[in-house]
């Protein structure tokens, strides 16, 4: 992953971010909020903005900051988001509102496996984000896979977790599962038949996965 050195130059380089976008990051940093981080999201959009997709679901909307983030790359694409944590959720909706993406930002409220139906009433998709519950990515996965076109790309976030991932032992008891989990979702992905993946080892880690075409 990338160095915090190389990391501080990298965002020296970035332009200015103002307004909305600047409050929900500081908010984020002083109140211990997970947005995604800049590098990744850096290459998540230029990606996003190559394919151009009609629609995106993202799995875990948090504070609303990703999708804000592309619907600002994307101002053609519609956005389905997900959260399941009430006070983020409201959080999210005051944010895309005062962002003036409502009318581009659909924020549902609840777990994502429980609104699975009304989730893919709003398919097909074009882009899957899934950046909610990191022990959950393979069920997010095998639950809306169906729903993204041929080409179209799923982009998993945190997939290295703080490198955990690649270490022989874990010593923090309470990770050791979700690591495991994380390494099998991995390597699931770079050996499915369908999918051409890459995991990048920016931010903390973003697996990039495009559906090939029959």
């Amino acid at each position: 992953m990338i160095s915090d050195h190389v990391e501080q130059y990298l965002e020296s380089l970035r332009p200015n971010r103002e307004g909305i976008i600047k409050e929900i990051e500081e908010y984020a940093e002083e109140n211990h909020v997970p947005i995604m981080e800049q590098t990744s999201l850096d290459v998540m959009l230029q990606i996003l903005s190559f394919l151009k997709p009609k629609r995106i679901l993202e799995i875990g909307a948090a504070i609303g900051y990703s999708a804000i983030r592309m619907a600002e790359r994307l101002p053609d694409t519609a956005i389905l988001t997900v959260e399941r944590d009430e006070t983020r959720y409201n959080e999210a909706i005051a944010n895309i509102d005062k962002a003036g993406y409502s009318d581009q930002i659909t924020v549902l409220f609840g777990d994502a496996f429980d609104l699975a139906h009304d989730l893919k009433q709003y398919g097909p998709y074009q882009a899957l984000f899934i950046d909610a519950a990191k022990g959950q990515y393979k069920r997010f996965f095998d639950e809306f896979y169906s729903e993204l076109e041929e080409g179209g790309i799923v982009f998993s976030d945190n997939i290295l977790f703080r490198g955990l991932v690649a270490e022989d032992e874990i010593e923090e008891k309470r990770f050791k599962s979700m690591v495991k989990k994380l390494r099998l979702y991995n390597e699931f992905l770079i050996s499915h038949p369908e999918l051409d993946t890459t995991i990048y080892p920016i931010g903390d880690g973003l697996a990039v996965s495009q559906r090939k075409n029959s």
